[in-house]
């Protein structure tokens, strides 16, 4: 009990030194029975969006895996908020997490998904640092994004395997460039928007190599992934979770796919039955094993 008290005891210490650093930050704490935490709005850098919410259940291993979790919403929107259901979830089945706003894409601001994935980055730096007092292993992640937040995860994950131990994905782009990209009725209608998120010119028929660079399918490494595709979701069109999966077991990278029928775009939102009886289970499944 004195090493439970100990271990919480240092990490809000810790986290309140980040608090006096900064100005304006709705930073508040919860503790629950054994010291169980939710600790909400934490600062990790000088910008507003640079804020995480991180939760301790109890009786979590040493050894066990931080599961950071990134929103989507078209890199232009959202916020973490809307993850809070799947991190209750984590919490609730002893899975330390965090929930992590960042940086949204601007051409103004001259924000692009590089900026967002140093966001990613300097989550981790910042738990990193808090790690030891928090009995748990620095650099030791699972990336779960939805939608933009999951191509941002994957993308950031392959780039950072000495990070990242395992990859979900849920209802993630993958591929911004090649000719099944570009050829299809899909490409029509996403390409404005990647062409913001890349922050290059989309010129279809002289396509610039930093839409593959931008593209987690070409930027596969060694990461176990967890993907769920909907096959009537046209936000992400289902081509883009099925090629990522063939990419995968051509690299030989440990992976599963979750094709779900009659399925659209990030279904835990609009099916109980689906998110409850598939990707819930599947999500902790995934991380456990």
């Amino acid at each position: 009990m004195k090493k439970l008290v100990l271990r919480y005891h240092f990490f809000v210490i810790s986290c309140l030194t980040f608090l006096l650093q900064s100005c304006n930050t709705k930073f508040r704490v919860w503790v629950g029975t054994g010291g169980q935490q939710k600790i909400y709005n934490l600062k990790y850098g000088e910008h507003e969006r640079q804020k995480m919410d991180v939760f301790l259940p109890l009786d979590y291993a040493e050894d066990a895996p931080v599961v950071l979790i990134v929103h989507g919403g078209a890199w232009t929107l959202g916020k973490k908020e809307h993850m809070i259901k799947i991190q209750k979830m984590l919490f609730e089945n002893k899975i330390p997490s965090i929930n992590m706003n960042y940086r949204l894409v601007s051409t103004r601001k001259k924000i692009t998904y590089k900026e967002q994935l140093e966001d990613i980055g300097y989550a981790i730096e910042k738990f990193n640092s808090l790690a030891v007092k928090a009995e748990l292993q620095p650099d030791n992640y699972i990336l779960l994004g939805e939608s933009a937040g999951a191509h941002l995860a994957l993308l950031y994950g392959y780039r950072h395997p000495e990070q990242i131990k395992k990859i979900i994905s849920l209802s993630g782009p993958t591929d911004f460039y090649s000719p099944e990209y570009l050829n299809s009725f899909y490409s029509k209608y996403t390409s404005p928007t990647f062409q913001k998120v890349v922050g290059t010119k989309f010129d279809r028929k002289n396509v610039s190599g930093a839409f593959k660079e931008a593209s987690p399918i070409a930027n596969i490494s060694n990461v176990p992934t967890l993907l769920f595709q909907g096959n009537n979701d046209f936000l992400v069109n289902q081509h883009q979770g099925l090629s990522m999966d063939s990419a995968l077991a051509k690299h030989n990278v440990p992976h599963k796919l979750i094709f779900m029928k009659r399925t659209g775009h990030v279904p835990r939102f609009f099916s109980r039955i689906k998110r409850d009886s598939i990707i819930y289970p599947n999500i902790l499944e995934w991380i456990k094993k």
